[in-house]
């Protein structure tokens, strides 16, 4: 019976390790995507700025 406990008491414990780890993992994707987005947002608008600056300069 004790046994049965500890094995018990083990599954749960890597349950709610296993849910914060997933949870985790979820938020970190999305900042991840933020961030991509927030590149490509910044790389697209510098590009113009330098075909724009160079257009002037001829």
């Amino acid at each position: 019976m004790r046994a049965l406990l500890w094995v018990v008491g083990v599954v749960a414990g890597v349950l709610i390790l296993l849910g914060l780890v997933l949870e985790a993992v979820r938020w970190l994707v999305i900042i991840g995507l933020i961030a991509l987005v927030a590149v490509i947002v910044l790389a697209y608008v510098k590009g113009r700025q330098a075909i724009q600056h160079q257009s002037r300069r001829r």
